[in-house]
């Protein structure tokens, strides 16, 4: 398991009724504020698509999608990973402008997960993508995107806590972005795991932005993995905020400006993935056929969590558990939903 560290003498801030109460509010209110500040609009998106289209994230290459077929469809249907490229090809196909985008409350299974405190089957976030002219392609202006979210956390956080006045004991998120590369983060830590690096620093610097990750690092390995047909490895990143109750960052997003053309071309190539040149998806990004675009993913379950004081993604979201979490989680005194 990744990641099963239990506080110990943890108790919930919330009972389980006032948690319904709470992830529904700080849902609806987070994603107000979101689209407001990047100019989103909600779209219906597919919990599954076809499997031979190309549109399926194929998050670090190895994890196996949940396929299936349906009466009368040619070939098998594969629920989404999550939907990195296909809002890309929906921001054509409805016609959105450059300077507005769209969100959209993406459910996924990921059937390799390795369950943990952090980590379940069952994945919920805000998938969102927004189209952008290609002179904003730029580091500069993807940290004034991570800044709006940032925001819309802080916001979101100071009117939960006016209706709990329980949640006042939680640690402010602070607005206060640092951001930092991950080779930075390397040098800094050379001799530590990428997860030791990102705890090190964000205990530090709570609210975190990791940018630069798909691609190797000095030391020969990447930071982490990424696809490499959706994000722009020199234009992406993670934003990391201190856990005061799990004592650990908390990954909140994943995001980052797409490729274009050319850095599609050059990722395709550096893993070996070539072969996917003639997927339509990636045919019509090649062909210059799709909008330039950057988006990301925020975990509804990790918002929660943090907001909430929550010591377990399962106290937040419904979903299946091994022998093992069940078994922590019992001896820590905490209720999976």
């Amino acid at each position: 398991m990744k990641d099963m560290r239990l506080p110990q003498g943890y108790r919930p801030l919330l009972s389980i009724y006032e948690t319904q109460r709470a992830i529904d509010l700080g849902n609806r209110l987070f994603a107000d504020k979101l689209a407001g500040a990047l100019r989103l609009h909600r779209v219906s998106a597919p919990l599954f698509v076809s499997a031979a289209s190309g549109l399926n994230d194929d998050l670090n290459g190895v994890e196996r999608a949940v396929a299936f077929d349906i009466n009368g469809v040619e070939g098998d249907a594969a629920v989404v990973h999550s939907l990195a490229k296909w809002k890309r090809f929906a921001l054509k196909r409805y016609q959105f402008h450059v300077g507005e985008g769209l969100y959209t409350n993406m459910n996924a299974i990921r059937r390799d997960e390795e369950l943990d405190s952090l980590h379940s089957a069952y994945v919920d976030q805000w998938d969102w993508e927004k189209i952008i002219d290609r002179s904003e392609r730029n580091v500069e202006f993807l940290k004034q995107t991570v800044g709006a979210i940032v925001n819309a956390l802080v916001e979101t956080q100071s009117f939960l806590r006016t209706v709990f006045p329980q949640l006042n004991v939680l640690r402010q998120v602070s607005a206060d972005v640092a951001f930092i590369t991950t080779q930075e983060l390397e040098d800094l830590f050379p001799d530590k795991t990428p997860k030791e690096r990102e705890d090190a620093y964000v205990r530090d610097h709570p609210t975190t932005f990791l940018m630069g990750i798909g691609g190797a690092l000095r030391s020969g390995r990447p930071h982490d993995g990424r696809a490499p047909d959706y994000d722009d490895w020199d234009l992406n990143g993670d934003l990391l905020m201190w856990d005061s109750v799990g004592e650990r960052s908390l990954e909140i997003s994943s995001m980052g400006i797409r490729v274009d053309e050319e850095s599609m071309a050059r990722q395709l190539k550096l893993a070996g993935c070539e072969d996917r040149r003639k997927l339509p998806f990636h045919s019509m990004l090649l062909n210059g056929e799709l909008p330039l675009t950057m988006g990301g993913g925020i975990g509804q379950s990790r918002v929660s969590m943090l907001l909430l004081g929550k010591a377990h993604i399962g106290e937040v979201q419904s979903s299946l558990w091994d022998e093992a979490n069940l078994q922590a989680a019992a001896a820590a005194g905490i209720t999976l939903l």
